[in-house]
C-alpha cells in the first residue's frame, strides 16, 4: 500500500492529551476519520523534541517507554535510507521512547495504538534545506505504507505566550505574520522560501527563537517531492502566540 501524503503537525503543549477546550485536540481525534481514513503500515515521527548532532533513529527492542506498547517498526530501513542518499552518520538509540511530540499526537489519531511507530531526531547545528533533503531521502518509505509526520508547532516562542487572564482570544502581531507568510507559501508552493524562510519571512526568529519544533515541517515538505501540493487541514490558536497550524502535503504526478 503506497501512500502519497505526508503531515505536519502543530501539538502544541502537553496539555492537548487533556484539555478538550482545545480545537487542536478534536482535530486529531477526527485525523483518522476525516484527514486520513487509511490505516498506515507504521509511522515515523520527525520530532521537534529529540535534537542530536546526527540523524538518529529510535530502535527500542520491545516496549518504548510510554504508557502504550509502540514496537515492530522497521528502524532499520531509515537508517538505510539516509546513508543511501549521502547522510553518513546515521545512529540507532536502543534506550528513547517516544516523547510527547509523539505520543501526545498520537494516542488522539490513533488510540488504539496498533501501528508500530518510530521516532527520528531533528539536528538544530543544520539548516532547513538539510532537514527538506533528510526528508527527500525518506520519500520511498512512503511506497511502503509508513506515514511520515513531523511533529512541532507552526509557532514557538515559549517566552512570549500569553499565559492566565490575559488570553482575550487574540494574536500578537508577529506570530499572525509569520503565521500568515507560512501559509502563503506552503499553499504557493513556495517551497525554497520555506526552506529560507530566516530571510523571506517576517519574524522569523522571534516566531522561531530555535528551529527545533519548525524543521519537522521542512522533513515532511521533502519527503512529500518537488511537485506536491500542500493543504492546510487545522488551524487554531493558543496563548495569543502558539499556532496549531498543521498541514498535508501530497505527491502530484509531473
Amino acid at each position: 500500500m503506497g501512500l502519497k501524503e505526508t503531515f505536519y503537525i502543530s501539538h502544541g503543549s502537553p496539555t492537548l492529551s487533556i484539555d478538550e477546550s482545545l480545537p487542536a485536540r478534536s482535530f486529531l481525534q477526527s485525523f483518522r476519520h476525516e484527514v486520513f481514513p487509511e490505516k498506515p503500515k507504521s509511522i515515523l515521527v520527525i520530532s521537534g523534541h529529540w535534537e542530536t548532532s546526527e540523524p538518529t533513529v529510535n530502535a527500542v527492542s520491545g516496549v518504548n517507554n510510554t504508557i502504550y506498547d509502540f514496537y515492530g517498526f522497521p528502524e532499520k530501513i531509515v537508517k538505510e535510507l539516509l546513508k543511501e542518499s549521502g547522510f553518513k552518520r546515521v545512529h540507532e538509540d536502543k534506550k528513547r521512547g517516544l516523547d510527547h511530540g509523539a505520543w501526545v499526537p498520537l494516542m488522539l489519531m490513533y488510540p488504539a495504538a496498533d501501528i508500530p511507530v518510530c521516532q527520528l531526531s531533528v539536528q538544530t547545528n543544520r539548516d532547513a534545506t538539510y532537514h527538506y533533503n533528510l526528508g527527500k531521502a525518506l520519500a520511498p518509505l512512503k511506497e511502503e505504507g509508513v506515514l511520515i509526520v513531523g511533529s512541532g508547532a507552526t509557532t514557538h516562542n515559549l517566552s512570549r505566550m500569553r499565559r492566565g487572564s490575559n488570553d482575550d482570544g487574540s494574536v500578537v502581531t508577529w506570530a499572525l505574520e509569520f503565521d500568515n507568510w507560512l501559509k502563503g507559501a506552503l499553499l504557493e508552493g513556495r517551497f525554497e522560501d520555506v526552506n529560507h524562510y530566516e530571510e523571506k519571512a517576517p519574524y522569523a526568529k522571534v516566531a522561531h527563537p530555535s528551529p527545533d519544533h519548525f524543521y519537522p515541517l521542512h522533513v515532511a515538505m521533502g519527503a512529500a517531492g518537488e511537485n506536491a501540493e500542500s493543504e492546510l487541514i487545522h488551524h487554531s490558536w493558543s496563548y495569543g502566540a502558539l499556532s496549531y497550524a498543521s498541514y498535508k502535503f501530497k505527491a502530484t504526478s509531473d
